[in-house]
């Protein structure tokens, strides 16, 4: 069974270049991966620079793109389950979903500012690390806080949340 793992954050939070560095990282390790995104307005397309032409770029074995009247890889499917998505890709080692804020699954919290830090108010269960480039981070750290480009860190800490969980 896959590992899922999530990176919630707003717009502009860092989400995207993160995850893209993750899948790279992760690959380097010998992971195979898989990006599920959230596109809660339906605004998908197929694009260079576009978040899931990133992912692909980065390596992911797949992409999927979830939006409310389909799923990008395509298949037009009213409100689709993220849950059956991700079953579809239990056989890879690891799902990063980037998105999906009101979902159970364990998530990291991304932000670049103390407005986007705000999400850490929302996410239900809480977050259980941090990923930021705040110097003067200053909220209470009962979970573990990494700076947003320290890539192997957040690798090391994702390995090892699985291997105890």
């Amino acid at each position: 069974m896959a590992h899922c793992i999530g990176f919630a954050g707003y717009s502009n939070s860092g989400k995207t270049t993160l995850v893209a560095k993750l899948i790279v990282e992760m690959k380097q390790r010998g992971h195979r991966i898989a990006v599920m995104k959230h596109d809660a307005h339906g605004h998908y397309k197929e694009a260079a620079g576009a978040d899931s032409t990133t992912f692909v770029e980065s390596g992911a074995e797949a992409v999927v793109t979830l939006s409310p009247d389909g799923i990008h890889k395509f298949e037009r499917k009213r409100n689709p389950s993220l849950e059956e998505q991700v079953s579809a890709y239990a056989h890879l080692d690891y799902v990063f979903i980037e998105g999906f804020k009101k979902e159970k699954h364990p998530k990291i919290a991304v932000f670049r500012t103390i407005e986007q830090s705000e999400i850490i108010q929302v996410l239900e269960p809480r977050p259980i690390a941090f990923a930021t480039d705040m110097d003067d981070f200053n909220f209470d750290l009962t979970v573990p806080s990494f700076e947003l480009n320290n890539i192997p860190g957040i690798a090391d800490f994702i390995e090892q949340y699985f291997e105890t969980n």
